[in-house]
């Protein structure tokens, strides 16, 4: 299986619905009122897409505040693909970016349930927000 990732890679806002949907298992929302083309151009440093065969698979969004600081935001894969390690790559991809971008901190909130994919797969280390330094 090949994937292609790309930062800042293009994207319909609707397969980001679609993607949403189905990672979090819930309905699709209004395609209209969701417009994730126009969140993340101005409130993001980045995103990181996946594809396969061109069907979007995986994305994460890293929003920032502007300088030194940025987060991991709504890390997705399509059920069909988890435990494939894209979701680790979308980590680490945006990782390498935002350190290259001058971020010192990159940092995630998770349910206890994901602390071993965030703190043993992706290397955050534990805290009340989990963090990466990228200095």
């Amino acid at each position: 299986m090949t994937i292609a990732y790309a930062w800042r890679g293009t994207f319909d806002s609707s397969e980001v619905n679609g993607l949403h949907a189905d990672a979090f298992e819930h309905e699709m929302y209004d395609k209209a009122a969701w417009d994730w083309w126009a969140l993340v151009g101005s409130h993001s440093l980045g995103w990181v897409t996946a594809r396969q065969s061109g069907a979007l698979v995986g994305f994460v969004n890293i929003p920032w505040d502007g300088f030194i600081h940025a987060w991991i935001q709504d890390v997705m894969v399509l059920t069909t693909h988890r435990n494939l390690g894209i979701g680790t790559e979308l980590v680490s991809r945006a990782t390498a970016h935002v350190r290259n971008a001058g971020c010192e901190w990159l940092h995630v909130d998770f349910d206890d349930d994901l602390a071993p994919f965030y703190i043993d797969a992706c290397g955050f280390k534990s805290s009340q927000a989990g963090l990466i330094s990228l200095v």
